[in-house]
């Protein structure tokens, strides 16, 4: 009887480290398929950006503050 419980407990054990084992594995793969989802499409915006910072005209700014005074 201690023998079958002991035998039952072992592959009880194996049975979930093979489980959780698998399933860190997929969780992994998953998480690495996303990271490099995020990365392409932050590079797209980046490029995007830049390329939208090139086209624009740069503003002319209307200075509304008095001219300095001269020092003694």
């Amino acid at each position: 009887m201690g023998l079958t419980n002991f035998i039952l407990t072992v592959a009880g054990v194996s049975a979930v480290v093979l489980l959780l084992r698998s399933d860190v594995k997929q969780s992994a793969t998953i998480f690495r398929r996303n990271v490099k989802h995020i990365r392409h499409w932050l590079e797209e915006e980046s490029s995007n950006a830049s390329k939208a910072a090139e086209k624009a005209k740069p503003k002319e700014l209307d200075s509304k503050a008095p001219p300095p005074k001269e020092r003694d």
